[in-house]
């Protein structure tokens, strides 16, 4: 009996199994940063001589999609943020931010369907690289926050699909600059491929 019952619970599972559906993608655009003021720079005397920065600029992002239900998924992915600091007085150095995220997805057609928007959110940590610093030598600082947002995802062929991202990410504001509060906005507005199976 126990025999049969495994045997049972093994076909069940394989047929979960079967249902689930993954993509893996590559995306690029831009980010776009609200509320990125870090806070005041200052002069060798303590004086105020400008405010520090976030700048714009472009994203790359890898992702890797399981659809375990007809309407709902799991996304996890990295992405490299490339964009820059204005330290004030004129002074624009580039920085690097590393992503890694997870998000819960929820899908307005079912799987299978050719057109599939959705809604996504969930928690990312960003890794900042202090301006002209290198990514090798680990002195970077990591923050927490949520992202939400949604897309569309678009069935080209049967192994090869679009998809289109628009999402918010909320962090805390890296480096502890003098005067700095609140949390760091960053938009993202990618384009992507991915190849589905």
């Amino acid at each position: 009996m126990r025999c049969w019952a495994g045997v049972a619970i093994f076909f069940a599972g394989m047929g979960l199994a079967s249902a689930q559906v993954g993509e893996i993608s590559v995306s690029g655009g831009v980010s776009r940063f609200g509320s990125a003021s870090l806070g005041t720079s200052l002069d060798t005397l303590g004086n105020a001589i400008g405010n520090i920065s976030i700048n714009d600029g472009f994203r790359l992002a890898a992702r890797f999609t399981l659809n375990t239900y007809r309407f709902a998924g799991h996304e996890f992915g990295y992405a490299y943020n490339r964009s820059g600091v204005d330290l004030g007085g004129g002074q624009k150095v580039p920085m690097s931010i590393q992503q890694g995220f997870y998000d819960f997805l929820l899908y307005a057609t079912p799987e299978g369907s050719r057109i599939r928007p959705f809604a996504a959110g969930g928690v990312q940590f960003s890794s900042f690289f202090p301006p002209g610093a290198s990514v090798y030598y680990g002195n970077q600082e990591t923050k927490f926050g949520v992202n939400y947002g949604g897309g569309i995802k678009v069935r080209v062929t049967e192994i090869i699909g679009l998809r289109f991202d628009v999402r918010q990410y909320n962090t805390g504001k890296p480096f502890k600059f003098t005067n700095e509060h609140g949390r760091l906005n960053q938009l993202e507005a990618t384009v992507g491929a991915a190849f589905l199976f």
